[in-house]
């Protein structure tokens, strides 16, 4: 029988053109449904994904932990638990709440799809002249404070990040299917081309002084299981107490607490973490008051809202199933060769874009799908909005280049209003 779930699930494959997709949701603590959508076979349910920022709640507890075993306070600058940072005088709560004022990415490539740099490179790039802003002045994420974070949690346990990951975190939960690479059988990730809907593969780095803000992989059963300790806690772990006041917004970070993101859902707060890396992306939120909660992993780049995904899965947000699955393209017709991308008609600027089954021509200022088409017969043939029922005639160079395009007299060129086109535009 289909369920909600099932329904919410192949809404945000569909909507979202998301490779594959799983989720999983827990009531009361337990586990009480899975799914998964996309390729034919879909995934296991054991199939690892990276999970991205959402490692910046792991980093998050164990410098809880460290503040708990007075190892640290959270007024702290971290220039005393990690000397030469640039930003030396940033708290540990500014920097967990992302209210210290530090640019959002560390100095250098973008660190998400590059090779990691190792500790003393990365306080040597990162000076300090970067800042955007004042402590406490604005709310301004930051990846680069949940390395100084990591870092420090290192230095005070004289440990790597990642060994008190496994041994203060991991273990005692039972979390095994959580790593720091990606383990045999792992998802590959995907971005999905704008235009054309082909895959392209993301690379899997090790980003190295990064990594406490976004290395790890994990599956949907682990996640409900950080999940549940996020709202009850753990005696091995951390205090319910602690949590509870993680859990609690940080000024000016509305919707922020002590690396813990908060969205409600009706009259519930639910607490958790998105992440997006190159190729993948996930959502984990639980209403502590209840333990329910809801664990979403996916292998594209871009196209899944975790914001929403509280009120989809543990909300009322109505939702309909879409009338058919997202597949990405492997073989585009000749006819739409050349076709999918950026034109306009006059100086509006429109997304030829190819779904599999149809060309939508999307307004790029309000997003709408103006048209479609559909072939039929070697046409390209109207099948919604003001066109339907006309043909869209493609004019090409003789080298086979798509020069423009016509819809009974509605001109599309390359470029606004393009004298080339014989046809004058509107």
């Amino acid at each position: 029988m289909t369920t909600r779930f099932d329904r919410v699930l192949a809404y945000l494959q569909a909507d979202g053109r998301l490779p594959s997709v799983v989720a999983a949701v827990a009531r009361g603590g337990e586990p009480a449904w899975w799914g998964a959508a996309g390729p034919d076979p879909t995934p296991p349910r054991a199939t690892a994904y990276r999970i991205g920022s959402i490692t910046k709640t792991l980093t998050a507890v164990l410098v809880l932990q460290a503040r708990d075993d007075g190892l640290l306070s959270l007024d702290d600058p971290i220039g005393r638990l990690v000397p030469g940072t640039g930003y030396g005088e940033a708290t540990v709560r500014g920097l967990l709440s992302h209210t210290a004022g530090l640019q959002s990415e560390p100095v250098g490539p973008w660190w998400e799809r590059s090779p990691g740099v190792d500790v003393p490179t990365l306080l040597a790039r990162n000076d300090g002249s970067g800042r955007v802003a004042a402590a406490g002045e604005m709310y301004h994420y930051s990846n680069l404070g949940y390395a100084l974070l990591g870092e420090a949690v290192a230095r005070l346990r004289a440990a790597p990040w990642w060994e008190l990951v496994g041994q203060r975190l991991l273990a005692p939960l039972g979390m095994a299917a959580t790593t720091y690479d990606p383990p045999a059988g792992a998802a590959t990730g995907f971005s999905v081309d704008h235009f054309l809907g082909t895959l392209s593969d993301e690379p899997a780095t090790d980003t190295g002084a990064m990594a406490p803000a976004g290395q790890l992989w994990s599956t949907v059963d682990d996640l409900l299981t950080w999940g549940d300790f996020l709202a009850t806690g753990h005696p091995d772990v951390l205090s319910a107490s602690t949590l509870e006041e993680m859990r609690r917004d940080v000024a000016p970070a509305d919707g922020y607490g002590l690396g813990l993101r908060t969205i409600r859902v009706r009259t519930a707060r639910t607490v958790g973490h998105g992440g997006t890396m190159p190729g993948f992306q996930a959502g984990l939120f639980v209403d502590p008051a209840t333990r329910d909660a809801i664990a979403v992993v996916t292998n594209g780049t871009t196209g899944l809202a975790y914001e929403r995904l509280p009120r989809l899965f543990l909300g009322d947000a109505p939702v309909a199933a879409p009338t058919r699955p997202w597949l990405p393209t492997t073989t585009l017709p000749d006819e739409l060769h050349g076709l999918p991308g950026v034109w306009f008609w006059g100086n509006t600027a429109l997304g030829f874009e190819w779904h599999g089954e149809d060309l939508a021509v999307r307004d790029l200022r309000t997003g709408v799908a103006e048209h479609r088409f559909a072939l039929r017969g070697g046409r390209l043939v109207g099948t919604e909005g003001y066109h339907r029922g006309e043909t869209l005639h493609v004019a090409r160079e003789a080298d086979g280049t798509a020069a423009y395009a016509e819809c009974a007299t509605f001109v599309f060129t390359r470029t606004p209003y393009d004298p080339r086109a014989p046809i004058p535009g509107p």
